[in-house]
């Protein structure tokens, strides 16, 4: 399996930049498997595809504004830190900028000198760093006060509401980027999915640079995703299996989800519950055992996520809806509009 298989042409323009208001009025290409038809709807129309007795997953993970912009102790050069995954109170594995500066013992500030760190070592695997953090008060608040949300580099306008980067049912901080699938829903859209009979079920997955990692080997079976943290409760199981044993379809939003589910299931795909790191890849020929479903954006090429999305519908056909997205003038990535496998 070539990386290079799962290329497409994107024009530039449909790279969207700034997210469509009301959250619900982007627009969503529904897929069919069965018979390989396509309709083109808006998000708010998602209920329509959605019955009575199925399970809607959702990640409820919170994208904390990871970006923090300082300067080098020493010398006052500008550095950039994206926090990745917190090691424990203090530590974090981190994106370091310029990374040829910023070796083991060099400090940094952040906020005239309210944060300040210092780089302990290398993390080969990501070409990162772990970070030692020195503050006083709550990192939290500190963090809130001095850092950036981390838009992903295709996105040049400046984002002015931080909650637009942020699903309505973010709960659990720990995310360097958004479960963008998940942007599309209001409160309102899932109260009425709720009151026809679905049920919302929450997992979490911390979205990290595994998930956007990019390929950059010629065979694609030979990457190798870093790991994230994941985690399905025994309630959640519990509710999805019986969904499962009556007759109710598991629709997952977003590849997040799926690969959460995906981690915690047996062959059969019955859902267990568990927490732990996972580094889970999906691409065609790899079984999909506990997801019926799915709610998607539209992905960059020769990405992991494009991957997953042709485990579920064969890579051919999956680069033809995309051809057929970019032929409508879809808007793509994470502001863009959204897709319904089914």
């Amino acid at each position: 399996m070539k990386t290079a298989d799962f290329d497409y042409n994107l024009p530039e323009e449909l790279i969207a930049q700034t997210p469509v208001e009301p959250r619900d009025h982007s627009r969503l290409l529904v897929y069919h498997r069965k018979d390989h038809s396509i309709e083109h709807k808006h998000f708010y129309d998602i209920i329509d595809y959605l019955n009575p007795g199925d399970a809607l997953v959702i990640n409820e993970t919170r994208v904390i504004p990871a970006r923090l912009l300082g300067i080098k102790e020493d010398t006052g050069v500008p550095v950039e830190v994206l926090l990745l995954r917190r090691e424990n109170t203090t530590d974090w594995e981190a994106l370091v900028r310029p990374g040829r500066r910023l070796k083991p013992g060099t400090r940094c500030s952040f906020g005239d000198g309210l944060l300040t760190c210092e780089i302990l070592g290398n993390v080969e695997e990501i070409g990162g760093r772990i970070v030692r953090f020195i503050y006083n008060g709550v990192f939290e608040e500190i963090l809130d006060r001095l850092g950036e949300m981390p838009l992903p580099p295709y996105i040049h306008e400046k984002l002015q509401d931080r909650t637009r980067y942020q699903t309505v049912y973010a709960k659990q901080d720990g995310s360097a980027a958004a479960p963008t699938a998940g942007l599309h829903f209001t409160p309102e859209l899932l109260e009425r999915i709720r009151q026809k009979g679905i049920t919302v079920v929450p997992v979490l997955l911390h979205v990290g640079l595994g998930t956007f990692r990019p390929v950059k080997v010629e065979d694609a079976e030979k990457h190798v995703m870093h790991s994230e943290f994941c985690q399905v409760t025994e309630e959640a199981a519990r509710t999805l299996n019986g969904i499962r044993a009556a007759g109710g379809r598991i629709v997952c939003v977003g590849t997040t989800s799926v690969r959460t589910l995906e981690t915690f299931s047996s062959p059969d795909g019955t859902v267990l519950s568990g927490a732990g790191d996972t580094a889970i890849f999906i691409y065609p020929g790899v079984k999909i055992k506990a997801v019926d479903a799915l709610i998607t954006n539209f992905h960059l090429p020769q990405s992991t996520l494009l991957m997953l999305v042709s485990a579920l519908t064969g890579r051919e056909e999956a680069l033809r809806v995309y051809g057929i997205a970019v032929e409508e003038r879809y808007r793509f990535f994470s502001f863009g509009d959204a897709m319904l496998i089914d």
